[in-house]
């Protein structure tokens, strides 16, 4: 028989948030040790039943090396939550880059910060926020993003994470008007989300992420990938319970089939209104599928969901599907042209092969995310090729050789070229300009000439 779980009440929680964080005693305001203890859940403070007290979870969910920080000193930290510190928005609410220190607090480490404050209009709520808290005021892993504190004072409820300087995948990946990511940071940015995904699978207490998608993925200065934004994440199936039935979240474009297509319930609400709303079977599976997802967007460059496409494009799995059955026949139809054929055709295939198998209509066939690492892990020693380059090379006027457009001295096909054209191709250029590819000529006149992407 298992052992029963400590419950906490969820309205304790909540009464919390009004009380003064002053009135702790200095030694556990700063960072409380980690004791052994059995990880604690989402449904361990949703249960009206509870009897635990809000110093047991201090002590155990918070005691993760978590701060309790104030609004007035968040304020302090983000100058006043000012504008110009503000980095973006998202379904929690706006996020603003801040700056901490051990004047602000004995003992913390003098750091860039994060600070997401809840949008008490916005889509999301204290339960999500709670959500933040219970998984990454616990788990610590390299992939996934750190939570340093949080604050929970009368209607404020704020968290405080280590800065990530590159923002998110979906920025990196998809901005306009700036250089591709290449192929090789691409393909350490799987790995590393890869990685993470992994970790949560393969806890003692499984997690399901059930929102992995690119704005999700922030990326550090060294383009190290870590999730973030944990809250709509549920604890996993225990026992010899197969899934999860849950409420249908998540996005639009990310969500695994047989997530999304499962059963419809009525609930009555307030004033007897009918709501119709969908229940899913979850499993970690269902993350699998996410990241094939997010891994054709790194392949081909193009987001999940774009309503700009053509009707049979818009979704870019049901139009990939096709292709990556052959993909060696396709790759070219797949893979990002803004790349400019500058990608390792091996690692490109293998990469095309895992989100295939990651995209299976059915849970089964797919992998785990320990095996998506180990296919990862073979493809970071592929070095990027330059597999399409156009090179145009301009002779010497004393130069009687054919060496043109990267073909070979005194081919029939060179010769047959320079007879038809004669010398029109001769065209004068300093010296130190002999040789470039047009994407080098276009990074070394970016300011004298007209890109293509911005004519």
């Amino acid at each position: 028989m298992k052992q029963q779980k400590k419950m906490i009440k969820w309205k304790s929680v909540i009464l919390s948030c009004y009380k003064t964080q002053r009135s702790m005693p200095e030694s556990d305001k700063q960072v409380v040790k980690q004791a052994s203890f059995q990880r604690l859940s989402l449904s361990d403070v949703s249960n009206p039943s509870s009897p635990m007290s809000v110093n047991d979870l201090s002590n155990s969910v918070i005691g993760s090396k978590l701060h309790a920080f104030t609004v007035a000193e968040l304020r302090i930290v983000t100058h006043n939550f000012s504008r110009s510190n503000l980095v973006g928005e998202g379904g929690f609410g706006p996020v603003y880059k801040g700056f901490v220190d051990d004047k602000l607090r004995p003992g913390l480490k003098a750091q860039p910060v994060a600070v997401k404050a809840l949008d008490l209009d916005g889509m999301q709520g204290h339960r999500e926020w709670m959500a933040e808290i219970i998984f990454l005021g616990q788990l610590r892993h390299p992939h996934l993003v750190k939570l340093i504190g949080y604050c929970c004072e009368e209607e404020h409820r704020l968290l405080v994470y280590e800065y990530m300087a590159r923002g998110s995948l979906e920025n990196q990946l998809f901005r306009r008007y700036a250089a591709a990511l290449p192929w090789s940071t691409r393909m350490k940015i799987a790995l590393g989300a890869a990685k993470g995904l992994a970790f949560l699978h393969e806890e003692d207490q499984p997690v399901i992420y059930r929102d992995f998608k690119t704005s999700n993925v922030l990326l550090d200065a060294d383009f190290t990938a870590k999730l973030s934004d944990f809250g709509l994440a549920k604890d996993g199936p225990e026992g010899g319970e197969t899934h999860v039935t849950t409420r249908v979240m998540g996005t639009q474009g990310y969500a695994a089939p047989e997530y999304v297509m499962t059963d419809y319930y009525f609930s009555i609400g307030e004033n007897n209104e009918i709501s119709i709303l969908m229940s899913g079977h979850l499993t970690s599976m269902s993350d699998v599928f996410s990241f094939g997802v997010v891994l054709l967007e790194l392949l081909t460059g193009k987001r999940s969901m774009d309503s700009t496409r053509p009707g049979r494009e818009q979704s870019l799995v049901e139009w990939a599907r096709p292709l990556l059955r052959d993909y060696s026949k396709n790759l070219d139809r797949l893979m990002d042209p803004r790349l400019e054929g500058q990608y390792s055709t091996k690692g490109a295939q293998k990469a095309a092969a895992l989100a295939y198998k990651c995209l299976s209509h059915q849970p089964k066939p797919r992998p785990t995310m320990s095996e998506v690492v180990k296919v990862l892990e073979s493809l970071q020693g592929f070095e990027d090729a330059f597999l399409k380059p156009f090179v145009y090379v301009v002779p010497d006027e004393n130069d009687n050789s054919k060496e043109r457009f990267g073909t070979e001295k005194g081919s029939k096909k060179e010769e047959s070229t320079d007879k038809n054209h004669g010398r029109r191709h001769r065209i004068k250029l300093p010296t130190s300009l002999v040789a470039y590819s047009d994407s080098v000529l276009y990074k070394k006149f970016r300011h004298g000439l007209n890109s293509p992407k911005h004519t």
